[in-house]
């Protein structure tokens, strides 16, 4: 408990009074003057240094007199070189302790001390100036880019009304138990996840979903921690303890996102840690080598040179930008919606080439609705008169709503959600025949419900009209004559047909369904939706097999999309699962890659555009970093740059590096 504590609270400071957020924020612009301090002081004497430089080369020609000369101005630009320069070489003699020679910090530090040392006072300044500038910059886009992410995900409620004694008192939401009555008013957070006891209640979930609609539920219904409430008090159930609600596993989710670095990041850095001892070596070699090749050797401008080639080679653009990237990419996606898991999973996406779906929860509402209702007096034209009873459609509906009446089954709970006015009818001596459907008594009548063998087995005759139907169809006889059926249907998701166009855009070759559910019923749904080819009746392990074969043809990247335990071994085995409404799915938030929170599966292709912008970002980073280094390196080395092109070569470089990476936080996707 203690460790998700402290996870929790690194991930966002906790929410307090208006007086103490006006402290903090005093506090806050305090701490970044602190922190800037140093970089005014050293900028300052600078300034002033070069400025007294030019002075006295006026008054040296116009008087003969000079002051700002000889030990005077290397102390002036020693204390302005001290503000900047003494953290970098404290944190390269700390490097060096534990074993780690070649660092940024020692190049700056003999790049600087270096430059000192023949007498070129102001550029060692300036080079180690712009250097702390850069990384304060780099340091800020940072916190920025992990700022964006807590303050999408830190919704963490404070306090419980929970009732206890006959009263409500405020407690820590971690110390709340399952089941327990939780009140929340109007403006206030749902502290843990739960069930809706209140008849109904409005809540903005944006912060969970990136959606700003509100959502509306009613009596029953999951609740979400982080959830505001907008309308009324409402009382809720809980159903999870603070630790294991979605909030807590999402919060704890995207800390450990950032720690999994993408191949690329993980590449940069191991390169330079190759990279960075290779220049110290190239620039002493650069120094001492032309000795024996140059007959005008002058050892001073040979050491400019190469103190030139130090400050250009250090890998800072890379080491910064890169991760930068990745933040700004993983802080889009959680905007949109859109959780990964990793900064892997962001290239990941970039690579896919074919998507294969579930039906039921994924591309369908996995919701049963009554799709339609058929009396035979309407439209059996293949039974004589004398086996129609004449019913309506509320009182057919009545005696098949008494009967389901007892049934947790989804079908039977989409017939009870039909409203048949007059009294309710009452079933007795309600028997389930297996496979089949229920046999029970209705107001005296003997009622059969359930599918074609029912009736046939009973000597009913099924109008043929039904053999063309693939959905799911409950038939009604009463006293042995068939009345009905209603037919039951799962709906397609409102973006269903969106997200298949939007994800063919996007440039996937190959769209594929595979489901449990019957296949006719997949088939139907696979050619509603245009996609390429679709297979139903499938267990978990058929699933599994089908993924496999796809990821084993050459240069295929596969993509699932699921929503439940039953698909948790094919989101573990693809190249990238994708999880559908991740917030209600334990399973799915453990074993999926990425989790679209808002359950549209339109966001598929969102999250493969942001996922190529990060690529592209970082691989633009890295171009103009080798682009601009190399340039002014061969120039260095042949004399024709100084420090100030070589600070523009590592600091400028840097700072471009991080404004390209800060875009992604500004980019949307359609």
């Amino acid at each position: 408990m203690k460790k998700e504590n402290k996870k929790l609270s690194e991930l966002g400071a906790e929410e307090g009074c208006c007086s103490h957020n006006h402290n903090k924020n005093n506090e806050n612009t305090s701490s970044n003057f602190k922190i800037y301090l140093p970089a005014i002081i050293s900028f300052a004497m600078l300034i002033a240094g070069i400025g007294f430089d030019y002075f006295d080369t006026w008054t040296s020609l116009s008087t003969g007199t000079s002051f700002f000369k000889d030990w005077i101005r290397l102390a002036w630009f020693i204390i302005a070189y001290i503000p900047v320069g003494f953290p970098v070489m404290k944190e390269g003699w700390k490097s060096i302790l534990k074993g780690d020679f070649f660092t940024e910090f020692l190049l700056m530090t003999i790049a600087t001390i270096g430059a000192f040392a023949i007498g070129h006072y102001e550029e060692g300044v300036a080079v180690m100036l712009f250097y702390a500038v850069g990384e304060l910059f780099q340091n800020s886009a940072v916190k920025k880019a992990k700022g964006n992410i807590k303050a999408l995900l830190d919704v963490r409620p404070n306090e419980a009304l929970v009732y206890r004694n006959n009263n409500y008192s405020s407690v820590n939401p971690e110390a709340v138990e399952i089941g327990e009555k939780v009140q929340v008013r109007v403006g206030e957070k749902i502290p843990l996840d739960g069930i809706l006891i209140s008849e109904k209640g409005s809540f903005n979930t944006a912060a969970l979903t990136g959606e700003s609609k509100p959502n509306t539920i009613s009596k029953g219904e999951k609740v979400f921690a982080g959830s505001i409430n907008l309308d009324g008090v409402i009382e809720i159930e809980t159903t999870k303890e603070f630790k294991d609600s979605s909030i807590a596993r999402i919060l704890d989710m995207v800390q450990n996102a950032t720690a999994r670095k993408s191949k690329t990041e993980l590449f940069i850095r191991k390169f330079a840690r190759i990279y960075t001892p290779i220049v110290v070596f190239s620039a002493i070699a650069l120094t001492f080598l032309p000795y024996f090749f140059v007959d005008d050797y002058i050892f001073s401008d040979w050491l400019y040179r190469a103190l030139i080639f130090l400050v250009i080679s250090c890998p800072c653009a890379l080491v910064i930008s890169i991760p930068l990237g990745y933040f700004g990419g993983l802080g889009a996606a959680s905007k949109n919606g859109i959780l990964f898991k990793g900064a892997s999973f962001l290239d990941e996406m970039t690579k896919v080439t074919t998507v294969v779906m579930d039906k039921t929860g994924t591309v369908t509402k996995g919701v049963f609705k009554i799709k339609e209702i058929v009396i035979a007096n309407d439209k059996n034209r293949s039974l004589s008169e004398a086996q129609m009873p004449v019913l309506s459609e509320a009182e057919m509906m009545q005696y098949l709503m008494a009967m389901e009446e007892q049934s947790t089954h989804p079908i039977a709970k989409a017939i009870m959600e039909y409203k048949a006015d007059g009294e309710d009818f009452q079933a007795s001596e309600v028997t389930e025949i297996a496979g089949k459907g229920l046999k029970g008594t209705v107001n005296g009548k003997t009622v059969l419900v359930g599918n074609k063998p029912l009736m046939i087995s009973n000597n009913i005759e099924v109008p043929s009209e039904t053999d063309n139907i693939v959905e799911s169809i409950v038939m009604v006889s009463i006293e042995n004559k068939f009345a009905g059926y209603v037919i039951i249907a799962d709906e397609l998701k409102d973006d269903a047909h969106e997200a298949i166009k939007k994800i063919r855009e996007s440039g996937i070759s190959k769209i594929i369904m595979l489901s449990g559910d019957k296949d006719s019923i997949t088939q139907q749904i696979a050619k509603e939706l245009k996609i390429d080819w679709a297979k139903g009746g499938l267990l978990p392990e058929d699933k599994l097999n089908q993924v496999e074969k796809l990821m084993s043809e050459n240069d295929n990247k596969v993509a699932f999309i699921g929503d439940g335990i039953n698909d948790a071994p094919v989101l573990a085995a693809s190249d990238v699962g994708i999880a559908m409404g991740g917030l209600g799915s334990d399973v799915a938030i453990e074993t999926a890659d990425v989790i679209i929170q808002t359950d549209q599966p339109s966001k598929i292709a969102k999250a493969i555009k942001i996922g190529r912008s990060t690529r592209r970002i970082v691989y633009q980073n890295i171009a103009l970093a080798f682009g601009v280094k190399a340039v002014v390196l061969v120039l260095g080395a042949g004399g024709l740059a100084t420090m100030w092109e070589a600070v523009f070569a590592d600091v400028g470089v840097a700072l471009l590096a991080i404004l390209n990476a800060v875009r992604l936080q500004k980019m949307t996707w359609s």
